[in-house]
């Protein structure tokens, strides 16, 4: 483990890497996998990189939203017909429409010797880029390909854990394995725990972040910032998104088609003025509900004015966002009843169970919040969550790298 000191400036594991690639890559026939965020402080992109150095990139592969990050939300990418423009390689799609596309084919890493990862993470168990990771991981195992990751700060710290396990019954690609859902882990540390966990023996080698340490979030460093998907565009945007991307596995709109997804949220049943009064005595810490109106350009409710809230944190180090979740839920169907709806439609290529359970990681706490559960109920089921969050803190111990 490197040690870390908060004088130091942030080096990110691409900025190392950047300054010899040619010691990392030996010569060897490489495979990327990257998107739009896989970049240097100074915004250089990994593509730029590999090709300025002349490595022999034979294969490029992007993860959900393409290498790009160019696709919304669970649209299928196709493997794109023309070649990654800096370094010349063909481009194959990790989410298709299947899933059995998000593992990458043998066919795919014919020839490749070393795979090179590199994505920013946020931190959440929801967010798909940890199980490309550990996928493409897993079958590198398989076939003797050694994988080098350039590590990130997680940008929601390392330190505060939130959630239960998923449960083995409600295992999807918003949850390959089980993890509660803030875990608090970089993503090389993600997928040395998993690779431990499966026995999956990968060799696996880690250029780690300097400058950083576990309690500092993305807004106590001077890291800079570019979105790793189309609507994770804030530090704000993250730090509620454990508890917000719940709100996909509903029928209210989480702000997609707006400029402030995840922040907002809201349905065109919403009186936003009492839901925000209900939420705000609710006292939790780190943040307030302020009551708006909105209208989205596209997904949910759009073109349709609703009201809703925006979360305005007063506190980063003090939110918990998956306790914000629960309550804002619980609440809605107390004030509201049956106008809250579970989403029913396929979600993440599953199709026999809710998308809120798949979220949740069981079913317990939508039975609670149909039964219009109250505060304390929420807050007791929360606190059972952090029983377990404290048993990941254990496993996971011996694979921190900071």
């Amino acid at each position: 483990m490197n040690a870390t000191n908060t004088n130091h400036r942030l080096r990110l594991g691409i900025d190392i890497f950047a300054e010899h690639p040619n010691q990392y890559a030996q010569d060897k026939a490489v495979a990327l996998l990257c998107h739009a965020a896989s970049v240097t402080q100074n915004y250089t992109h990994l593509t730029e990189l590999a090709s300025l150095a002349k490595l022999n990139v034979i294969r490029c592969f992007g993860p959900e939203h393409g290498i790009w990050a160019d696709a919304q939300d669970m649209e299928a990418v196709e493997d794109q017909e023309q070649l990654e423009p800096n370094t010349g390689a063909p481009v194959s799609s990790l989410y298709g429409h299947t899933i059995e596309q998000l593992t990458p084919s043998k066919e795919s890493l014919a020839g490749v010797e070393l795979l090179i990862i590199d994505l920013q993470d946020i931190g959440t168990r929801y967010y798909t880029y940890i199980y490309t990771a550990c996928l493409c991981t897993m079958r590198c195992a398989e076939l003797g390909i050694k994988v080098l990751i350039l590590d990130r700060p997680n940008p929601l710290g390392g330190v505060e854990v939130e959630g239960r396990y998923t449960g083995q019954d409600y295992l999807s690609f918003v949850g390959m394995w089980p993890l509660p859902t803030r875990h608090g882990l970089t993503l090389a540390e993600v997928v040395s725990l998993i690779n431990h966990r499966e026995g999956w023996n990968a060799e696996i080698e880690v250029i780690e972040v300097q400058g950083w340490q576990r309690e500092q979030l993305l807004c106590d460093t001077k890291q800079n910032w570019v979105i790793p998907s189309p609507n994770m565009p804030s530090f704000e945007a993250m730090l509620v998104y454990p508890g917000m991307c719940l709100i996909e596995g509903t029928e209210m709109s989480e702000a997609r088609g707006t400029t402030k997804p995840f922040e907002w949220v809201g349905a065109g049943y919403i009186n936003p003025f009492e839901w925000a009064q209900a939420l705000n005595e609710l006292n939790l810490p780190g943040i307030h509900f302020r009551p708006l109106y909105y209208k989205p350009t596209f997904h949910k409710w759009s073109h349709q004015t609703i009201g809703g809230v925006q979360l305005h944190i007063t506190d980063p180090h003090k939110v918990h966002p998956l306790r914000i979740g629960l309550h804002l839920l619980a609440t809605t169907r107390r004030l509201y009843g049956k106008q809250l709806e579970w989403r029913k439609k396929a979600y993440e290529f599953v199709v026999d169970r809710l998308a809120i359970d798949l979220l949740f990681g069981d079913a317990e706490a939508r039975q609670l919040i149909d039964q219009h559960a109250s505060p304390a109920e929420i807050d007791a089921y929360w606190q059972s969550c952090q029983k377990e969050a404290e048993r990941f803190k254990e496993e996971r111990a011996p694979f921190l790298r900071y």
